[in-house]
């Protein structure tokens, strides 16, 4: 009897360690603002890319990027899984139309890597 209790104590706790030392997916940006300086409202689109890695162990996916809060604002993103020490690009395209003066604005990237969403932010000045 005392042997199986040990026995089932033994595979719990192997179980446990196995289950901590899982596999899991991590990103790290190269850089997570960009300031894209004095822009025109009648210059069209501008654009930031950010680069990323895949610093953890297991594929990578990038759930969803918000845009901002604004209808100015469209990321575009890997939908395929990033493999571990492999990089990818988030793109950033800002409409300056019908805005001016300062602004600065952050979107959020949801990812399988768990803990907060990152935040990338962009920023600059429109004249008319």
């Amino acid at each position: 009897m005392m042997r199986r209790i040990l026995f089932s104590l033994f595979t719990a706790v192997t179980l446990m360690v196995a289950m901590a030392a899982d596999n899991k997916a991590a990103i790290t940006f190269a850089e997570t603002s960009h300031d894209f300086g004095t822009i025109k409202a009648s210059g069209g689109k501008v654009s930031a890319t950010y680069t990323f890695t895949n610093t953890g162990s297991a594929p990578l996916m990038i759930v969803s990027v918000s845009n901002g809060g604004c209808g100015c604002t469209t990321p575009s993103y890997p939908k395929e899984p990033i493999a571990p020490g492999k990089s990818g690009k988030i793109t950033i395209h800002f409409d300056p139309t019908g805005r001016q003066g300062e602004f600065k604005r952050k979107v959020k990237v949801t990812t399988n890597a768990g803990g907060k969403r990152q935040s990338l932010t962009f920023s600059g000045v429109i004249i008319p």
